[in-house]
């Protein structure tokens, strides 16, 4: 309650006891060291982040932005805002010999993926690191879906609670930061989406220009929210918890989806299944028009998503058991 009388403009930089719990956050949960709080800058939600980080990091006409072949449309919509061309990499072999024209002044990393829910591992990060490095690339990593890898035991178990690879981890840095950004929210892992709650982190000097730029446009996140993202980054049981409940929702899907016929792929973290029958995902999508079911057209995420759809778990679990009842239903019938 203390929080909310909040009267004064708050600072653009967050607070001590915000950055200092990213910090922590980082270290307890990422594997991340070696991470100063001059290194973190609190941010009005991920996806604004996404949108003007190649406008703040002075990107322009002539440029080039890398993003991901199947992907959350933001970094496109992000590198256009900038003047810039967004380009898909596929692989880094795919950008062939580079040239100062055709080198990406930032390359997009979504790990956990968004729609797809793929998980890049450290090995395959430590090689974009090296290469950025060489070619002199801002390597900017979404991991906003990092705490809900299904790939890992049951939270409450003891042991080791790392989750997805972050960018940061020093397996894939080797220690130094220099050149890249961690992009997070909490509106998956704390269900804060109406708050605009996130924050980004890594090299001191990329931050500190964002925050020079930020500080004249005003890009502050409300006082009272950076309060509560400090309380939300310090208790990891609510998160097992957002964890856990998304996890039924997620079996209960998974077994609807197979049993009629549909095929997961990837998924392996992440709110979403990516699945497909084969076909023109607005086929799929109007098949499950027709049993009152909407999920997302992989065509919005790329063109290489067109045979898939996105089946999201953030529906309320009453809205989950009917979807899958239906499915079950309609199973049943077709059979």
């Amino acid at each position: 309650m203390a929080a909310a009388d909040s009267p004064g403009y708050p600072t653009t930089v967050g607070t001590p006891a915000l950055r200092e719990a990213v910090v922590a956050w980082f270290e307890r949960r990422r594997g991340v060291v070696g991470l100063s709080p001059d290194a973190v800058l609190p941010t009005i939600g991920s996806k604004e982040l996404v949108a003007w980080l190649p406008t703040l990091l002075g990107v322009g006409a002539g440029d080039l932005v890398g993003i991901p072949a199947v992907a959350y449309p933001t970094y496109d919509v992000g590198a256009r805002l900038a003047g810039a061309t967004p380009i898909v990499v596929d692989g880094l072999a795919a950008l062939g010999p580079l040239t100062p024209s055709t080198t990406p002044k930032v390359l997009w990393l979504n790990s956990p993926g968004n729609p797809t829910g793929a998980v890049l591992p450290v090995e395959h990060l430590a090689k974009v690191v090296a290469w950025a490095r060489r070619h002199g690339v801002v390597v900017a990593a979404d991991e906003c879906y990092a705490e809900l890898d299904w790939r890992q035991p049951d939270p409450r178990r003891p042991g080791p609670r790392h989750t997805t690879p972050s960018l940061l981890d020093p397996a894939v840095c080797g220690g130094s930061h220099e050149g890249l950004l961690a992009v997070y929210s909490l509106s998956k892992q704390s269900n804060l989406a109406g708050y605009r709650a996130a924050f980004v982190a890594g090299d001191p000097a990329l931050i500190a220009g964002l925050v020079e730029v930020r500080r004249h446009a005003g890009m502050m996140v409300p006082g009272p929210v950076q309060a509560a993202m400090t309380v939300a980054l310090r208790d990891d049981e609510h998160v097992a918890d957002q964890r856990l409940r998304y996890g039924v929702r997620r079996e209960i899907l998974i077994e609807a989806l197979e049993g009629v016929g549909l095929r997961i792929e990837h998924s392996e973290a992440g709110l979403y299944l990516w699945a497909t029958r084969d076909e023109d995902c607005w086929d799929t999508v109007g098949w499950f028009a027709e049993r009152g079911i909407l999920v997302g057209s992989g065509s919005f995420y790329g063109e290489a998503g067109r045979r898939h759809v996105r089946v999201a778990l953030t529906a309320t679990d009453e809205r989950i058991a009917a979807a899958a009842g239906r499915l079950s239903v309609g199973s049943h019938r077709e059979g």
